[in-house]
Protein backbone atom coordinates (compact mmCIF):
# COMPACT_ATOMS: atom_id res chain seq x y z
CA UNK A 1 0.00 0.00 0.00
CA UNK A 2 1.13 3.39 -0.93
CA UNK A 3 2.19 5.45 2.35
CA UNK A 4 2.40 8.91 0.39
CA UNK A 5 -1.00 11.05 -0.12
CA UNK A 6 -3.01 8.94 2.20
CA UNK A 7 -3.21 5.98 -0.44
CA UNK A 8 -4.65 5.48 -3.76
CA UNK A 9 -8.48 6.16 -4.88
CA UNK A 10 -8.93 2.30 -5.16
CA UNK A 11 -7.36 2.14 -1.70
CA UNK A 12 -10.03 4.62 -0.22
CA UNK A 13 -12.79 3.48 -2.04
CA UNK A 14 -12.21 0.14 -0.39
CA UNK A 15 -11.85 1.42 3.53
CA UNK A 16 -14.82 3.52 3.29
CA UNK A 17 -17.32 1.00 1.79
CA UNK A 18 -19.51 -0.47 4.31
CA UNK A 19 -22.79 -3.03 3.83
CA UNK A 20 -26.09 -1.59 5.73
CA UNK A 21 -27.79 -4.36 7.78
CA UNK A 22 -30.84 -5.05 9.03
CA UNK A 23 -29.82 -7.11 12.59
CA UNK A 24 -33.01 -8.96 14.00
CA UNK A 25 -33.08 -11.21 17.68
CA UNK A 26 -33.63 -14.51 17.28
CA UNK A 27 -37.14 -15.06 18.38
CA UNK A 28 -35.74 -17.59 20.76
CA UNK A 29 -34.00 -15.22 23.48
CA UNK A 30 -37.45 -12.00 22.88
CA UNK A 31 -38.79 -12.42 26.27
CA UNK A 32 -41.03 -8.71 25.69
CA UNK A 33 -43.73 -7.70 24.05
CA UNK A 34 -43.61 -6.25 21.42
CA UNK A 35 -40.24 -7.93 19.49
CA UNK A 36 -37.80 -5.36 19.50
CA UNK A 37 -37.25 -3.31 16.12
CA UNK A 38 -34.20 -4.75 14.46
CA UNK A 39 -30.83 -2.46 14.24
CA UNK A 40 -30.12 -0.88 11.38
CA UNK A 41 -26.58 -0.37 10.94
CA UNK A 42 -23.81 0.54 8.65
CA UNK A 43 -21.13 -2.37 9.07
CA UNK A 44 -17.36 -1.94 7.12
CA UNK A 45 -16.73 -4.32 4.66
CA UNK A 46 -13.20 -4.87 5.91
CA UNK A 47 -14.32 -4.94 9.61
CA UNK A 48 -15.88 -7.92 11.60
CA UNK A 49 -19.01 -8.92 13.40
CA UNK A 50 -17.82 -9.38 16.56
CA UNK A 51 -16.47 -5.37 16.38
CA UNK A 52 -20.43 -4.50 16.19
CA UNK A 53 -21.45 -5.99 19.55
CA UNK A 54 -21.20 -2.98 21.77
CA UNK A 55 -22.94 -0.74 19.32
CA UNK A 56 -26.37 -3.35 18.97
CA UNK A 57 -26.42 -5.15 22.13
CA UNK A 58 -28.03 -1.94 24.05
CA UNK A 59 -30.72 -1.94 21.60
CA UNK A 60 -31.94 -5.49 22.89
CA UNK A 61 -30.33 -5.79 26.07
CA UNK A 62 -33.55 -5.35 27.70
CA UNK A 63 -35.24 -8.30 25.78
CA UNK A 64 -32.97 -10.60 26.42
CA UNK A 65 -32.93 -13.82 28.67
CA UNK A 66 -31.43 -14.19 31.93
CA UNK A 67 -27.40 -15.88 30.83
CA UNK A 68 -24.31 -15.01 30.02
CA UNK A 69 -23.60 -13.50 26.48
CA UNK A 70 -22.09 -15.59 23.74
CA UNK A 71 -22.92 -13.32 20.62
CA UNK A 72 -22.75 -15.08 17.19
CA UNK A 73 -24.71 -14.38 13.79
CA UNK A 74 -26.55 -16.09 11.09
CA UNK A 75 -27.80 -15.76 7.76
CA UNK A 76 -30.73 -17.79 6.65
CA UNK A 77 -29.37 -20.47 9.07
CA UNK A 78 -25.84 -20.42 9.00
CA UNK A 79 -23.68 -19.59 11.80
CA UNK A 80 -21.52 -16.52 10.22
CA UNK A 81 -17.75 -17.20 11.04
CA UNK A 82 -16.51 -14.30 12.90
CA UNK A 83 -12.81 -14.60 12.18
CA UNK A 84 -13.97 -13.89 7.85
CA UNK A 85 -14.27 -9.80 6.90
CA UNK A 86 -17.93 -8.60 6.90
CA UNK A 87 -17.30 -8.17 3.37
CA UNK A 88 -16.18 -11.46 2.01
CA UNK A 89 -19.03 -12.75 3.95
CA UNK A 90 -21.45 -10.84 2.30
CA UNK A 91 -19.89 -11.13 -1.26
CA UNK A 92 -19.98 -14.80 -0.62
CA UNK A 93 -23.33 -15.98 0.27
CA UNK A 94 -25.01 -12.92 -1.12
CA UNK A 95 -25.19 -13.91 -5.27
CA UNK A 96 -27.36 -10.81 -5.58
CA UNK A 97 -26.76 -8.28 -3.38
CA UNK A 98 -28.91 -7.78 -0.74
CA UNK A 99 -29.54 -4.36 0.94
CA UNK A 100 -30.19 -3.90 3.84
CA UNK A 101 -28.45 -7.06 4.71
CA UNK A 102 -30.58 -8.88 7.00
CA UNK A 103 -28.55 -10.69 9.65
CA UNK A 104 -29.94 -12.62 13.36
CA UNK A 105 -28.05 -12.15 16.28
CA UNK A 106 -27.97 -14.67 18.88
CA UNK A 107 -26.92 -14.23 22.46
CA UNK A 108 -27.21 -17.60 24.01
CA UNK A 109 -26.44 -20.83 22.57
CA UNK A 110 -23.31 -20.48 20.81
CA UNK A 111 -22.96 -23.13 18.19
CA UNK A 112 -19.08 -24.40 19.48
CA UNK A 113 -19.51 -27.50 17.49
CA UNK A 114 -19.44 -25.15 14.25
CA UNK A 115 -17.72 -22.08 15.37
CA UNK A 116 -14.39 -21.31 17.06
CA UNK A 117 -14.64 -19.76 20.73
CA UNK A 118 -14.85 -15.90 20.37
CA UNK A 119 -14.51 -14.18 23.37
CA UNK A 120 -15.43 -10.65 21.97
CA UNK A 121 -12.90 -7.97 20.35
CA UNK A 122 -9.99 -9.37 22.00
CA UNK A 123 -9.97 -12.65 19.98
CA UNK A 124 -10.89 -10.67 16.65
CA UNK A 125 -8.06 -8.79 17.63
CA UNK A 126 -5.58 -11.56 17.63
CA UNK A 127 -7.54 -13.80 14.90
CA UNK A 128 -5.88 -10.16 13.04
CA UNK A 129 -2.67 -10.13 14.36
CA UNK A 130 -2.51 -13.82 13.72
CA UNK A 131 -3.35 -13.61 10.05
CA UNK A 132 -0.96 -10.61 9.77
CA UNK A 133 2.02 -12.52 11.04
CA UNK A 134 1.05 -15.67 8.22
CA UNK A 135 0.84 -12.86 5.54
CA UNK A 136 4.29 -11.59 6.61
CA UNK A 137 5.66 -15.13 6.72
CA UNK A 138 4.87 -15.38 3.09
CA UNK A 139 5.44 -12.25 1.99
CA UNK A 140 9.16 -12.10 3.32
CA UNK A 141 9.81 -15.42 4.58
CA UNK A 142 9.76 -14.63 8.23
CA UNK A 143 7.51 -12.17 10.68
CA UNK A 144 10.03 -10.22 12.56
CA UNK A 145 8.77 -7.34 11.95
CA UNK A 146 5.39 -8.16 13.21
CA UNK A 147 6.81 -9.70 16.12
CA UNK A 148 9.03 -6.94 16.85
CA UNK A 149 6.58 -4.18 16.93
CA UNK A 150 6.01 -1.98 19.51
CA UNK A 151 3.17 -2.24 22.13
CA UNK A 152 2.04 0.98 21.03
CA UNK A 153 2.55 0.42 17.05
CA UNK A 154 0.28 -2.39 17.39
CA UNK A 155 -2.08 -0.95 19.43
CA UNK A 156 -2.43 1.99 16.80
CA UNK A 157 -3.00 -0.67 13.87
CA UNK A 158 -5.16 -2.60 15.87
CA UNK A 159 -7.16 0.68 16.23
CA UNK A 160 -6.90 1.73 12.80
CA UNK A 161 -8.99 -0.95 11.63
CA UNK A 162 -11.05 -0.52 14.65
CA UNK A 163 -11.86 3.11 13.74
CA UNK A 164 -11.41 2.44 9.15
CA UNK A 165 -8.83 4.55 9.49
CA UNK A 166 -6.35 4.32 6.48
CA UNK A 167 -4.39 7.13 6.86
CA UNK A 168 -3.53 5.66 10.37
CA UNK A 169 -2.99 2.56 8.95
CA UNK A 170 -0.69 3.47 6.26
CA UNK A 171 1.64 5.26 8.62
CA UNK A 172 2.27 2.58 11.35
CA UNK A 173 1.85 -0.54 8.81
CA UNK A 174 4.97 0.98 6.53
CA UNK A 175 7.35 0.38 9.37
CA UNK A 176 6.15 -3.09 8.65
CA UNK A 177 8.81 -3.35 5.21
CA UNK A 178 5.88 -5.45 3.87
CA UNK A 179 6.15 -3.66 0.51
CA UNK A 180 4.10 -3.91 -2.44
CA UNK A 181 4.16 -5.91 -5.49
CA UNK A 182 4.56 -5.52 -8.76
CA UNK A 183 6.16 -7.48 -12.28
CA UNK A 184 8.26 -6.03 -14.82
CA UNK A 185 5.45 -5.01 -17.18
CA UNK A 186 3.38 -3.20 -14.25
CA UNK A 187 6.29 -1.53 -13.11
CA UNK A 188 7.06 -0.04 -16.56
CA UNK A 189 3.57 1.16 -16.90
CA UNK A 190 4.35 2.86 -13.85
CA UNK A 191 7.74 4.57 -14.60
CA UNK A 192 6.00 7.09 -16.62
CA UNK A 193 4.02 8.27 -13.67
CA UNK A 194 6.28 8.38 -11.42
CA UNK A 195 9.13 9.97 -12.88
CA UNK A 196 6.84 13.48 -12.61
CA UNK A 197 8.04 12.82 -8.77
CA UNK A 198 11.23 14.42 -7.23
CA UNK A 199 14.07 11.44 -6.56
CA UNK A 200 13.74 11.18 -2.80
CA UNK A 201 9.59 10.37 -3.48
CA UNK A 202 10.15 7.76 -6.34
CA UNK A 203 12.84 6.33 -3.87
CA UNK A 204 10.47 6.50 -1.13
CA UNK A 205 6.83 4.95 -2.68
CA UNK A 206 9.01 2.58 -5.99
CA UNK A 207 7.26 -0.56 -5.12
CA UNK A 208 9.34 -3.60 -3.38
CA UNK A 209 8.58 -6.54 -5.88
CA UNK A 210 7.98 -9.92 -4.11
CA UNK A 211 7.02 -13.24 -5.40
CA UNK A 212 4.51 -14.41 -3.06
CA UNK A 213 1.25 -12.82 -2.52
CA UNK A 214 -0.63 -14.02 0.63
CA UNK A 215 -4.03 -15.08 -0.73
CA UNK A 216 -7.48 -16.65 0.39
CA UNK A 217 -9.86 -18.57 -1.53
CA UNK A 218 -13.32 -18.94 -0.88
CA UNK A 219 -15.70 -21.19 -3.50
CA UNK A 220 -18.93 -21.55 -3.43
CA UNK A 221 -20.23 -24.35 -5.81
CA UNK A 222 -23.25 -24.19 -7.66
CA UNK A 223 -24.77 -27.81 -8.79
CA UNK A 224 -28.01 -26.96 -10.01
CA UNK A 225 -29.04 -26.10 -13.44
CA UNK A 226 -29.55 -22.23 -13.09
CA UNK A 227 -29.30 -19.66 -15.65
CA UNK A 228 -29.30 -16.30 -13.10
CA UNK A 229 -27.16 -16.56 -10.06
CA UNK A 230 -30.37 -14.88 -7.96
CA UNK A 231 -31.80 -18.50 -8.13
CA UNK A 232 -28.66 -20.08 -7.04
CA UNK A 233 -29.54 -22.16 -3.37
CA UNK A 234 -29.15 -20.60 -0.06
CA UNK A 235 -25.68 -22.29 2.04
CA UNK A 236 -26.97 -23.82 4.57
CA UNK A 237 -23.68 -25.43 5.96
CA UNK A 238 -20.10 -24.54 5.32
CA UNK A 239 -19.66 -27.82 3.90
CA UNK A 240 -20.50 -26.19 0.80
CA UNK A 241 -18.00 -23.69 0.70
CA UNK A 242 -14.46 -24.93 -0.39
CA UNK A 243 -11.52 -22.50 1.24
CA UNK A 244 -8.02 -22.66 -0.07
CA UNK A 245 -5.19 -20.60 2.06
CA UNK A 246 -2.08 -20.60 -0.94
CA UNK A 247 -0.30 -18.05 -1.48
CA UNK A 248 0.62 -17.28 -5.72
CA UNK A 249 3.73 -16.41 -7.00
CA UNK A 250 4.28 -14.02 -9.64
CA UNK A 251 6.02 -15.01 -12.18
CA UNK A 252 6.83 -13.37 -16.24
CA UNK A 253 9.75 -11.60 -17.09
CA UNK A 254 8.15 -9.01 -19.92
CA UNK A 255 4.63 -9.87 -19.30
CA UNK A 256 1.96 -8.65 -17.23
CA UNK A 257 0.88 -11.02 -14.54
CA UNK A 258 -2.93 -10.23 -14.35
CA UNK A 259 -5.69 -11.62 -12.16
CA UNK A 260 -6.75 -14.23 -14.95
CA UNK A 261 -3.12 -16.08 -14.14
CA UNK A 262 -3.35 -15.71 -10.25
CA UNK A 263 -6.92 -17.26 -10.10
CA UNK A 264 -5.11 -20.05 -12.86
CA UNK A 265 -2.10 -20.76 -10.24
CA UNK A 266 -4.91 -21.65 -7.47
CA UNK A 267 -7.40 -23.88 -9.65
CA UNK A 268 -4.83 -25.40 -11.85
CA UNK A 269 -7.26 -28.35 -11.88
CA UNK A 270 -10.09 -26.27 -13.50
CA UNK A 271 -7.95 -25.58 -16.25
CA UNK A 272 -6.97 -27.66 -19.34
CA UNK A 273 -3.56 -28.16 -20.82
CA UNK A 274 -4.93 -26.84 -24.52
CA UNK A 275 -5.55 -23.54 -23.08
CA UNK A 276 -2.46 -22.61 -20.49
CA UNK A 277 -1.44 -19.90 -22.82
CA UNK A 278 -2.97 -16.29 -21.98
CA UNK A 279 -3.54 -13.52 -23.84
CA UNK A 280 -1.31 -11.65 -22.40
CA UNK A 281 0.89 -8.00 -23.76
CA UNK A 282 4.80 -8.63 -23.99
CA UNK A 283 7.24 -6.35 -22.62
CA UNK A 284 7.80 -5.78 -26.59
CA UNK A 285 4.40 -4.70 -26.54
CA UNK A 286 4.74 -2.63 -24.50
CA UNK A 287 7.83 -0.86 -25.16
CA UNK A 288 5.92 0.56 -28.52
CA UNK A 289 3.15 2.20 -26.73
CA UNK A 290 2.82 5.13 -24.46
CA UNK A 291 1.06 5.34 -21.23
CA UNK A 292 -1.75 5.94 -22.47
CA UNK A 293 -2.50 2.62 -24.10
CA UNK A 294 -2.02 0.99 -20.29
CA UNK A 295 -6.00 0.61 -20.39
CA UNK A 296 -6.71 -0.49 -23.93
CA UNK A 297 -3.91 -3.49 -23.87
CA UNK A 298 -5.92 -5.15 -20.89
CA UNK A 299 -8.24 -6.19 -23.76
CA UNK A 300 -12.13 -7.61 -23.25
CA UNK A 301 -13.45 -10.63 -23.71
CA UNK A 302 -14.86 -9.15 -26.70
CA UNK A 303 -11.38 -7.86 -27.95
CA UNK A 304 -9.64 -11.39 -28.02
CA UNK A 305 -9.14 -11.70 -24.40
CA UNK A 306 -9.21 -15.13 -22.65
CA UNK A 307 -12.01 -15.55 -20.15
CA UNK A 308 -12.63 -17.90 -17.51
CA UNK A 309 -15.77 -19.59 -18.94
CA UNK A 310 -13.63 -20.56 -22.18
CA UNK A 311 -10.86 -22.48 -20.47
CA UNK A 312 -12.66 -24.99 -17.33
CA UNK A 313 -13.38 -28.29 -18.16
CA UNK A 314 -15.50 -29.85 -15.38
CA UNK A 315 -16.79 -26.18 -14.13
CA UNK A 316 -17.72 -22.56 -14.77
CA UNK A 317 -16.77 -19.71 -12.65
CA UNK A 318 -19.66 -17.53 -13.06
CA UNK A 319 -18.57 -14.52 -10.52
CA UNK A 320 -15.63 -13.79 -8.74
CA UNK A 321 -15.88 -10.92 -6.16
CA UNK A 322 -12.98 -9.01 -4.70
CA UNK A 323 -14.30 -6.10 -2.23
CA UNK A 324 -17.28 -6.50 -3.74
CA UNK A 325 -15.97 -5.79 -7.57
CA UNK A 326 -16.09 -7.86 -10.31
CA UNK A 327 -13.04 -7.27 -11.58
CA UNK A 328 -11.89 -8.18 -15.47
CA UNK A 329 -9.42 -11.18 -15.37
CA UNK A 330 -7.43 -9.29 -17.49
CA UNK A 331 -6.58 -6.36 -14.94
CA UNK A 332 -2.56 -6.54 -13.73
CA UNK A 333 -2.61 -9.12 -10.49
CA UNK A 334 -0.10 -6.63 -8.97
CA UNK A 335 -3.04 -3.74 -9.02
CA UNK A 336 -5.26 -5.92 -7.67
CA UNK A 337 -3.40 -6.94 -4.46
CA UNK A 338 -1.94 -3.65 -3.95
CA UNK A 339 -5.55 -1.88 -3.61
CA UNK A 340 -8.07 -4.63 -2.72
CA UNK A 341 -6.01 -6.40 -0.13
CA UNK A 342 -7.32 -6.05 3.33
CA UNK A 343 -5.72 -4.71 6.21
CA UNK A 344 -4.00 -7.85 7.31
CA UNK A 345 -2.47 -8.55 3.62
CA UNK A 346 -4.01 -11.29 2.74
CA UNK A 347 -6.69 -10.57 -0.71
CA UNK A 348 -9.93 -11.89 -0.37
CA UNK A 349 -11.39 -13.68 -3.25
CA UNK A 350 -15.18 -15.44 -3.58
CA UNK A 351 -15.62 -17.46 -6.27
CA UNK A 352 -19.10 -18.97 -7.41
CA UNK A 353 -18.39 -22.07 -9.61
CA UNK A 354 -20.96 -23.97 -11.49
CA UNK A 355 -20.44 -27.52 -11.78
CA UNK A 356 -20.74 -28.63 -14.91
CA UNK A 357 -22.38 -31.96 -15.42
CA UNK A 358 -20.93 -35.28 -17.16
CA UNK A 359 -23.07 -36.10 -20.45
CA UNK A 360 -23.27 -39.86 -19.98
CA UNK A 361 -24.21 -41.76 -23.92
Amino acid sequence: MDSKGGGTEAQKFVWEGAIPLQIHLHDSEVTTLPNPSPALILAPRLGYLPLLVPKIKPLFSNSLPPGVDTVWFEYKGLPLKWYIPTGVLFDLLCAEAERPWNLTVHFRGYPGNILTPCEGVDSVKWSFINALKEAAYIITGNCKNIMNMSQSDQADLWHSVLNGNMEAFLRVSSKLKLGTIGDDYSLKLNSTSKSRQSTSDTDATAPVRTGRIPVRLYIRSINEDIDDLEDAPIVDSWDKISYINRPVEIWGEGKCFTLYNAVKALLPELFSDKHLVTDNVSKDEMEDGQQSEEISSLRSPEEGGETLTETLDTAEIKLLRIQGIEPKMEIPFGWVVNNLMNPEHYLHICVYIKVVEPITI
